[in-house]
């Protein structure tokens, strides 16, 4: 009984490591199967345009941005123009109203008191030696350092009344022109930032202090790409190459630009060296453009139109030699060496070695 038991047991056993056993084997077929249909993958050689290119990151900034600032301290009293307006040069902007300390204002009163007496005092004396040159009892120098005098004393005190008439009012009249509290547009663009609601403070634009930036305008019709290069990349470029900027915001579409400078200074970003270079716009067409669009740059380092090529992958570097696999009698693989040109990291440019409409095989994949 036992006997049958063992003999049956064993029986199983070998019916299960046969069974195991056809299934590994079978398994190994499929991919012996698989790997010979992978190696028998061909591309074709064909015309294609080949371009090498330099990748910029950067964003559309404008050419002309100017901050506007205030040489009058003040508060803001009034806002002519919003974001998004176009002014022309000399168009009225912000008013601010001057806003002085009681001590400022005393001072300023003080100062046109003091300057008027002054002047009196010169008035007087230049009289004086008006009748003293008269009768020959002065000399000419005496007399023009009167008049000189008075001349100075004279301004000094119109100075002053323009000052305390700014303070007090926020205008004065100088030399025939009005001067105002009011800021102007220094150029023609659009507004993009107001920085400034009525009532803030505002501190003057001073040889010792920035001032309060009221507004930024730009010339929104004079754009340029400014971004960084790789330094890798960046012996390749020369001022003049051709550029394709693509826009993050305007998806499928692109505008042309001609590179216009090149930084000689490198500079660190994200523990890597690049290169900051412009990139001059030069036609928008339709399409609109925001100051501060992100945006990639391809800049063309060289280019090969209509020439034979094929992917880059296909393509075996053994020290000096260049060659491809193609099918051989019977289907076996069979090298075939091969002058290349221009690439661009995923064609290549076929110089020699293959014809138009050939075939080439696929590199196999690795196995683990």
């Amino acid at each position: 009984m036992n006997r049958r038991k063992n003999r049956g047991k064993a029986a199983f056993w070998a019916i299960v490591i046969i069974v195991a056993a056809a299934i590994v084997g079978l398994l190994f077929m499929k991919k012996g199967g698989r790997g010979k249909e992978e190696q028998a993958k061909t591309v074709k050689v064909e015309r294609m345009d080949i371009v090498e290119k330099a990748l910029a990151v950067g964003s559309i900034v404008p050419r002309n941005e100017i901050s506007v600032k205030s040489k009058v301290s003040g508060v803001v009293e009034k806002i002519f123009a919003e974001p998004g307006t176009r002014v022309f040069a000399g168009a009225a902007l912000i008013e601010v109203k001057p806003n002085p300390t009681p001590i400022e204002i005393a001072e300023a009163r003080r100062q046109v008191e003091f300057d008027k007496i002054d002047f009196d005092n010169a008035a007087k004396e230049l009289e004086r030696s008006k009748k003293l040159a008269a009768k020959g009892l002065i000399s000419d120098k005496a007399y023009e350092d009167s008049d000189k005098r008075y001349r100075e004393t004279a301004l000094k005190l119109e100075m002053s009344k323009e000052k305390l008439a700014l303070l007090e009012k926020g205008r004065a009249l100088v030399a025939g022109r009005e001067i105002t509290s009011i800021v102007k547009s220094p150029i023609s663009g659009y507004i993009l930032e107001k920085n400034v609601n009525i009532g803030d403070p505002v501190v003057p634009l001073t040889s010792y202090q920035a001032g309060t930036v009221l507004m930024t305008i730009a010339d929104m019709d004079s754009l340029l790409f400014k971004g960084t290069v790789d330094e890798i990349d960046v012996g390749k470029l020369e001022i003049g190459m051709k550029a394709r900027i693509k826009v993050g915001a305007l998806p499928g579409k692109s505008i042309m630009g001609t590179l216009e400078r090149i930084s000689l200074k490198a500079k660190e970003e994200n523990s890597t060296r690049v290169f900051p270079v412009e990139i001059s716009i030069d036609s928008v067409g339709t399409t609109i453009l925001r100051a501060g669009y992100s945006a990639n740059a391809d800049i063309i380092v060289r280019k090969a139109e209509h020439v034979l090529g094929i992917p880059e992958r296909v393509v075996y570097y053994r020290g000096d030699s260049t060659y491809v696999m193609v099918p051989g009698p019977g289907g076996s693989p069979k090298r075939a060496a091969v002058e290349t040109g221009l690439s661009d990291a995923i064609n290549v440019e076929i110089k020699s070695g293959l014809s138009e409409g050939d075939e080439v095989l696929e590199k196999p994949e690795k196995t683990i």
